[in-house]
């Protein structure tokens, strides 16, 4: 069997703001499920679903800095205009964006929950 990853999670300490910021910058969709302040995340359509999420509650407020647990990157079509509704909707960037050669440009950015992220537009010849 592969390992693939085939599950994600975001932790938010407001979860509504944070469902609010992943649908505006990238389209994805919620559907409650379980317990309260849970949700399931669609990141695409029935035809491509791409990676099955969760959204949920933070069970323990952070403290301190850096960052806790796994750095996850979306793929995106245009990044500079994601970099702007990231922006308008409440995140932060925290990096320009950088070329990896061969790969595409990636930026990084902190979701309104203070979760960090990577936005990556591939290069078109990278085989996905």
């Amino acid at each position: 069997m592969p390992n693939h990853i085939r599950h994600f999670a975001v932790q938010a300490d407001q979860v509504e703001r944070a469902r609010s910021f992943y649908e505006n910058v990238f389209g994805w969709r919620f559907e409650p499920w379980g317990p309260p302040n849970f949700y399931l995340i669609h990141t695409g359509p029935a035809d491509d679903p791409g990676l099955q999420g969760a959204l949920q509650e933070r069970q323990h407020k952070l403290d301190g800095a850096g960052m806790r647990g796994f750095e996850c990157s979306i793929g995106v079509d245009d990044l500079d205009a994601v970099l702007a509704l990231i922006s308008r909707f409440g995140g932060t960037v925290v990096s320009r964006p950088f070329v990896i050669d061969g790969v595409g440009r990636l930026a990084f950015f902190h979701d309104t929950e203070g979760n960090r992220v990577g936005a990556m537009q591939y290069d078109p010849a990278y085989p996905l």
